[in-house]
């Protein structure tokens, strides 16, 4: 029964804290982190241990494999240089660099392990950048920082695991490593892709037998992350990109026809999913700071000196990353910049510092749940049976460095974006207006080679025809729409007046339900039915907005 309450608590603390955020000006996880921390002091004692083991497999797959699914995929290709740039290379230049540097600052840290901490300080959190921004970063540069998150979670907890086996195991060949690691990251994509295409398949099938109600269809999607994962290290290749393969394959999967009730329930529970992991994960970092900081600190009157000092080591980790990230970034803008003019390419930030685009990209690399998820799953044990070197400083220094690109982010991205010319907004309505006419000119098509059904009298035919033209009218109005500024702002205007009107009228609808039921002149299956109507008749206003 502890458990169940415990389960429960944390998330009331979760749903709470999502309201709180709303009136305080502090990035949601931090809230969290600060309210699993007095949640675990001893006048509350709430307390979670779990198998690191289970806590990878429980959080990691379904995150990323979400990530995967709402990647914009044709951004993914257009940005696929400074992405991969970002993910692997600088992965690889992070886990070398502050491996070394975290090894010479602590000698007590034995060199995989260093490596072991910096690959899972690499990967980087897209979610709480976004939360700190409230959607002020220039597009480009978030889809920049979300295809980096996707691919640097997969790249940097990949390392983690070749340097936590190093550590269990104490050898370890770069050759033999570098050759592992490419046949375990394409093992991994190649499951991760058959699965999510078997499942499409599946899916087809039972949409073709007439099975079409959504709760099968989100559940089997639901364990999918989980069954790439599992299915992925059963074989012996990456669990990690199986489920982030199985995401991106997906997407793509769920565009299947007569799904449209599949699609928006997917979407609502992988929202109420992924906001739940999310805070889940940096609430139970909360959770685990009073205990990590007194495994880590000694007792006695060392307790401030060793206190300042793992501070330090802290701070200086921390600054290592920055510096190595600034100069990766920094370096990437300059090459590409000079490319582009040499090549006579248009720049999205012409004109904009590589300065200050570098400090934007690095103050964006904020590490979360990604980090705290595998740093947390570091074993206990070594193979000969010996506790795991530093185990306590390593999740010490990682979650220090959570706390730590957080708070800097906060301050300092805001000042950064102060004068950033927004995105625009202007090409991008562009952009839909001409695949919304795209859509349209095909349903008016459709319609003008619709035949009459056989068999049908002179009185229904007449009907079908009256039905047609009012439909293709509906959709000539929209093709003739004018496509000024001035007209789109009114058009605007118009839509959230008339939003506010059907608002208020279906709510109206829904007290005068309310008061006939109070008097019981309505029963419950008709009231529950009329509400599901009112419902969905809402829904479909935001939708269109």
């Amino acid at each position: 029964m502890q458990l169940l309450y415990t389960i429960l608590i944390m998330l009331l603390v979760v749903g709470g804290t999502r309201i709180t955020a709303q009136f305080i000006p502090i990035p949601l996880p931090l809230i969290q982190i600060a309210i699993g921390a007095l949640l675990a002091l001893p006048g509350f004692g709430l307390h979670v241990r779990l198998d690191p083991e289970l806590f990878l497999l429980l959080f990691i797959p379904p995150l990323l494999f979400v990530d995967g699914w709402r990647m914009p995929k044709g951004e993914f290709w257009r940005l696929r240089t400074p992405i991969l740039l970002l993910a692997f290379g600088l992965a690889l230049f992070t886990v070398l660099g502050a491996g070394w540097l975290i090894h010479l600052l602590f000698p007590g840290i034995p060199l995989a392990a260093a490596f072991a901490l910096a690959a899972v300080l690499s990967p980087t959190d897209a979610v709480a950048v976004s939360a700190i921004a409230h959607g002020r970063l220039p597009r480009t540069l978030m889809n920049i920082l979300q295809g980096e998150a996707l691919m640097n979670d997969a790249s940097g907890l990949v390392a983690f695991k070749f340097a936590v086996a190093a550590a269990l195991t104490g050898s370890f060949s770069l050759t033999e490593a570098g050759l592992e690691f490419v046949l375990v990251a394409l093992g991994g994509l190649a499951v991760g892709v058959a699965l999510s295409y078997a499942l499409g398949r599946f899916r087809a099938w039972m949409i073709a037998l007439g099975w079409e109600e959504p709760a099968p269809h989100v559940m089997f999607m639901l364990l999918l992350p989980f069954a790439a994962y599992v299915a992925a290290e059963h074989l012996g290749v990456s669990g990690i990109l199986s489920a982030v393969a199985a995401g991106m394959m997906q997407s793509r999967l769920d565009l299947l026809p007569r799904q449209t009730t599949t699609r928006l329930l997917n979407r609502s529970v992988w929202a109420l999913l992924e906001f739940t992991f999310n805070g889940l994960i940096f609430l139970l970092l909360g959770l685990q700071l009073p205990d990590i900081v007194k495994a880590t600190l000694k007792e006695g009157e060392l307790f401030w000196t060793s206190a300042v000092e793992l501070g330090l080591l802290v701070g200086q980790v921390f600054l290592a990353l920055i510096l190595l990230r600034f100069v990766w970034t920094w370096l990437y803008w300059l090459v590409s910049g000079a490319l582009r003019r040499w090549r006579g390419l248009p720049s999205s930030f012409a004109g904009q510092s590589s300065l200050r685009l570098a400090a934007l990209l690095t103050l964006g690399g904020v590490r979360g749940a990604v980090t705290l998820a595998g740093v947390l799953s570091l074993p206990l044990l070594l193979s000969n049976g010996e506790a795991f070197p530093q185990r306590d400083l390593l999740i010490f220094v990682a979650a220090g460095v959570i706390l730590l690109s957080l708070l800097v982010a906060t301050l300092g991205l805001p000042l950064l974006l102060r004068g950033l010319p927004a995105d625009n907004e202007e090409a991008r309505e562009q952009e839909l207006r001409r695949n919304r006419v795209k859509t349209v000119e095909a349903a008016i098509r459709a319609l003008e080679a619709q035949s009459e059904e056989p068999g049908l009298s002179p009185e229904e035919m007449a009907l079908a025809a009256e039905v047609k033209a009012k439909i293709m009218a509906e959709y000539r109005q929209q093709l003739e729409r004018d496509d000024s500024v001035e007209a789109r702002t009114r058009l605007r205007q118009m839509d959230a007046l008339e939003q506010r009107l059907r608002l208020q009228a279906l709510r109206s609808q829904r007290l005068e339900l309310y008061r006939l039921r109070r008097r019981h002149q309505v029963d419950d299956d008709l009231l529950g039915e009329i509400l599901r109507e009112l419902d969905i008749s809402e829904a479909r206003l935001f939708r269109s907005t």
